[in-house]
């Protein structure tokens, strides 16, 4: 069994109001920190001010650069990386695709009149025929992964192996993990990569906006109202399961709709059990592993005053 961080400290946005050395002081971390930027995909070493921000004791593990590194070196990985890639997008296409119809059915289901009970009972076939869809595509992204992982097997590849190997070199050496955000998909792909969920064992983990996706058990990508007109939330796959039971929502009050009481509800139906938990600017949510088991429950606890919302339809565990 994997060692657990040792705790798991989910912020808000860090671009225009930085909480973060905050969060650090109060949960008294000392010691160097390990950056991990690579959503930022070719920026990720422009760290001044985030290595600023930490008091310039960081290094940052360039996981982006690092694939780069191996998929030149290993042309046939790379091809092979590039076929699997192709793949998952094409599952997404076509997952999109049936997801759009299945919320357009409950969209109109919740609107129409009939008595209560009645239109209770539709309202929630529908959401667990999209929970059904969102099951069944995580399921084939995770054979895909699977698959990929069965016949090249990444830690036993030279390239990789060595890679890993600096990788934990530099953990050792810290204290902490920050996790920022960026391309959520490049970053998730990064840290299975290199193991970075069994890497970080032991060590206070912060993370936020694609950062905190990324390391939830299922990464959900979400906008209701982008520029190119309504959105929806998507399911893309499993992420790094540092944080369990929980859908990690930064920035909702840019991208959600929290003002429609029935578009916040369904939203958090569909993905019951899991409580879905809104990140607004400033707001800090701290996960503590009971008995150093990834697998066991975890307490979370919310800093008074704090800003932190949460869409659910039932209450969390709060302390």
């Amino acid at each position: 069994m994997p060692k657990a961080p040792r705790a798991v400290v989910l912020l808000g946005s860090q671009r225009f109001d930085p909480s973060l050395g905050a969060a650090v002081s109060d949960l008294r971390v000392e010691g160097r920190f390990a950056l991990i930027t690579a959503g930022w995909q070719e920026r990720e070493d422009e760290d001044e001010e985030l290595a600023e921000h930490l008091g310039g004791n960081t290094v940052n593990l360039k996981l982006h650069a690092r694939a780069e590194q191996i998929f030149r070196a290993d042309p046939e990985l790379h091809a092979a990386h590039r076929e699997r890639q192709t793949l998952l997008r094409h599952r997404q296409d076509f997952y999109r695709i049936r997801l759009e119809h299945e919320l357009e059915a409950e969209r109109v289901i919740r609107g129409r009149q009939a008595p209560a009970a009645i239109l209770e009972q539709e309202t929630q076939a529908s959401i667990e025929s999209i929970r059904a869809l969102d099951g069944w595509h995580l399921a084939q992204c995770a054979l895909v992964h699977e698959e990929f992982e069965s016949k090249w097997r990444l830690g036993e590849r030279p390239s990789v192996a060595r890679h890993r190997r600096e990788i934990a070199a530099l953990l050792e050496d810290c204290a902490a993990v920050a996790i920022t955000g960026g391309h959520v998909a490049t970053l998730a792909n990064r840290l299975a990569m290199f193991d970075i969920g069994e890497l970080v064992g032991g060590k206070v983990v912060f993370a936020w906006t694609g950062g905190a996706i990324a390391i939830s058990e299922r990464i959900v990508l979400f906008h209701e109202q982008p520029p190119q007109g309504p959105g929806a939330s998507e399911i893309l796959e499993s992420g790094l399961g540092l944080v369990p039971g929980v859908v990690v929502m930064p920035q909702a009050e840019e991208r959600l709709l929290l003002d429609a009481k029935d578009r916040v509800q369904m939203t958090a139906r569909r993905f019951e059990p899991d409580l879905c938990l809104a990140l607004p600017a400033r707001s800090r949510v701290t996960g503590m592993p009971r008995f150093g088991s990834v697998c066991e429950d975890r307490v979370w606890r919310v800093p008074k005053p704090t800003r932190v919302s949460t869409v659910a339809r039932r209450r969390a565990s709060l302390t």
